[in-house]
């Protein structure tokens, strides 16, 4: 089967090689790129170089493609889509699928409007742990779910000050760069439409009076500064700006409130300045009978019934591919293209999360409740 590729970055080829891994006659055949010398890695020696085009309409109009995958930075999600999603040719969309309210309405109207079927890159709703989440929820056995409440401590969180992702233009945000995540899984357990949320921002650490545009390794103070990408804890090669400058952008933390259509409320909050053990992300759903707890960094879930002296522990193998995820959307993605099975991860969804994520974004911004539609 035959893929094309629009933006070729860092994630768009782990998903690459993980449908290659499922499925290895899916095959890199064109690629949509502002770069002119991008390589195909692992490319067999003696096969032909993989074109890449300057646009996508030059590659879409000049190769029989079996599926599409767009891995651009976030603010092109939309646009790309757009491109694609009236070819019919199924598509992997990287999220967030929208960073602006516009760009939202956007895609709802031309994904109402195409012939493309999705693929949205939600690999948490995906894994083994949420789905037995939601295995138990429906059964009944903790009863109605009642109250969420929800976390994610980040602890690779300098990615978005000291790399490109440092731009809200591109981002959007971080309640678009992560919580798109949770509240994607959150709303698939709950199986309820939100209504209303409210939710509020701080940049309390990741800010600073260095000079704008400089870099860790251009700082008299990357030996001795914790957050040096140089020397310190946090080396790495790609990360090259100063997260203590005036133009980093991004706030560091982040809370929302949700309330559901039964009248139920999910709180969730999001740091981007924990680290090592004090990462955590995954989520307490509450019901009269029991609570369901679960972290993705342990991998475990745990069942507590409230009217009965039990605790029933699930562990679950380590995963390095979004604690398992990614090798299910990879499955799903190979599936439509064979047209043998649906989306595990509509468009629906990812507009869903993405509204949500606007709207407490909008939140933040005004210091009012907002009401969760289009």
């Amino acid at each position: 089967m035959k893929l094309g590729v629009i933006g070729y970055g860092g994630r768009i080829k782990h998903v690459i090689k993980s449908i290659q891994k499922e499925e290895p006659a899916c095959v890199v055949q064109a690629i949509a790129d502002i770069r002119p010398d991008v390589v195909v890695e692992g490319r067999a020696e003696g096969v032909a170089p993989v074109p890449v085009y300057r646009t996508p309409e030059e590659m879409l109009a000049a190769e029989k493609l079996d599926g599409v995958l767009i891995g651009t930075r976030c603010s092109l999600h939309t646009e790309m889509a757009l491109k694609v999603l009236p070819t019919g040719i199924p598509l992997f969309l990287e999220k967030p699928v929208a960073t602006t309210m516009e760009d939202a309405r956007r895609l709802k109207a031309g994904y109402e409007a195409g012939k493309s079927r999705v693929v949205v890159s939600f690999p948490l709703r995906a894994t083994s742990i949420v789905r037995l989440v939601k295995e138990i929820v429906d059964s009944g056995k903790i009863g109605t779910v009642e109250h969420v409440q929800a976390v994610n401590n980040v602890p690779y969180g300098g990615v978005y000050y000291h790399y490109w992702y440092r731009d809200e233009r591109e981002t959007g945000g971080l309640f678009l760069q992560k919580a798109t995540h949770d509240f994607d899984y959150i709303n698939y357990v709950l199986g309820l439409e939100p209504t209303h949320v409210c939710a509020m921002t701080s940049k309390q650490v990741f800010k600073g009076s260095k000079p704008a545009g400089l870099k860790c390794a251009d700082c008299d103070e990357n030996r001795t500064c914790p957050d040096s990408t140089v020397y310190g804890p946090q080396k790495t090669a790609n990360w090259e700006y100063c997260s203590f400058a005036e133009d980093t952008g991004n706030e560091d933390s982040g809370s929302a409130l949700i309330r559901y259509a039964s009248g139920m409320h999910v709180s969730y909050s999001q740091n981007f300045f924990a680290r090592r053990s004090a990462g955590m992300r995954g989520a307490r759903f509450i019901g009269y009978k029991g609570t369901i707890d679960f972290d993705f960094y342990t991998n475990e879930v745990k069942v507590t019934m409230h009217h009965a002296p039990r605790t029933e522990t699930h562990r679950f193998e380590s995963s390095q591919d979004h604690f398992g995820g990614d090798a299910v959307l990879a499955r799903s993605f190979i599936g439509l293209m064979r047209g043998e099975s649906e989306s595990v991860s509509p468009l629906e969804d990812g507009l869903a999360s993405a509204l949500l994520c606007l709207k407490a974004r909008e939140s933040a911004l005004t210091g009012t409740f907002q009401t969760v539609e289009w």
